[in-house]
């Protein structure tokens, strides 16, 4: 299945969606670089920055990695056309694999296992991170989710944990047993984020005008009602959006 992409994934992150997508999102992406978000968090934190020597971005989707190339200026970094299955890198290169909003579009877990494996250094890591909007804090996150995945067409959503097929038999002569964590936090939000955020999401963004403009009315309508909803600043229409980060981290024999 080496070089196969999700179809609405492609269409999601196709042409004309990649730049409202490196706006909207909270942290996505070095396999599944996307349009580099991630990537630039990485290079300008203080502690990390120093660390990397090379930082080598594999993407898919030529329309993301042409906003990737745009906003990633930065010699060490590359990116090219890579998948979970086929990165292209040479046997035991690299330190780290870092697969952020991403690797629940794989579309072959052990093949993905048995290629990290491949490329990684004895005892390097992988690092499986998402971010996801937190439906137990707040009634309207809640009211919001279920507005917007009504569209999700039986894609493999983080949510819905089909990523944990990569912890198979194969798997676990390759890595240590896997390593969990969620944190709780909030961001700041108003109705134009919100908003924003939901259209990044692939299987709104490939819907009709009409279907958007409705899915936008009762967003608005959602926020606006704010159950639950916490204030930060509510003259300027500020609002805690929560949120929670997983973070998975495979270890390599």
């Amino acid at each position: 299945m080496s070089g196969v992409v999700h179809e609405l994934a492609r269409k999601g992150f196709g042409e004309g969606t990649n730049e409202l997508y490196d706006r909207a999102l909270i942290i996505p992406d070095r396999i599944g670089a996307g349009t580099g978000i991630f990537t630039r968090a990485l290079l300008a934190h203080p502690e990390w920055s120093t660390s990397i020597q090379k930082l080598s971005a594999l993407e898919p989707s030529a329309g993301m990695r042409e906003v990737f190339a745009k906003s990633v200026i930065d010699e060490r970094v590359t990116i090219n056309e890579g998948f979970f299955d086929n990165t292209g890198v040479p046997d035991g290169q690299a330190d780290l694999v870092v697969i952020a909003q991403a690797f629940h579009w794989c579309p072959d877990f052990d093949a993905a296992a048995v290629e990290f494996s491949r490329i990684l250094k004895p005892d390097s890591i992988v690092a499986l991170i998402w971010n996801l909007e937190d439906r137990e804090a707040a009634g309207w996150v809640g009211q919001l989710r279920d507005r917007i995945e009504a569209y999700e067409q039986g894609t493999p959503q983080f949510r819905l944990g089909l990523w944990r097929k990569v912890f198979n038999e194969n798997y676990e002569k390759l890595f240590q047993p896997p390593v969990e964590k969620v944190w709780e936090y909030h961001l700041p939000g108003t109705l134009d984020i919100v908003t924003s955020r939901a259209f990044s999401k692939s299987y709104v963004a490939v819907q009709p005008e009409d279907v958007k403009a409705e899915i936008r009315k009762d967003i608005q309508t959602i926020v606006e009602r704010g159950d639950g909803k916490k204030w930060i600043d509510e003259g300027n229409g500020i609002f805690e959006y929560p949120y929670k980060t997983y973070v998975v981290i495979m270890n390599r024999k």
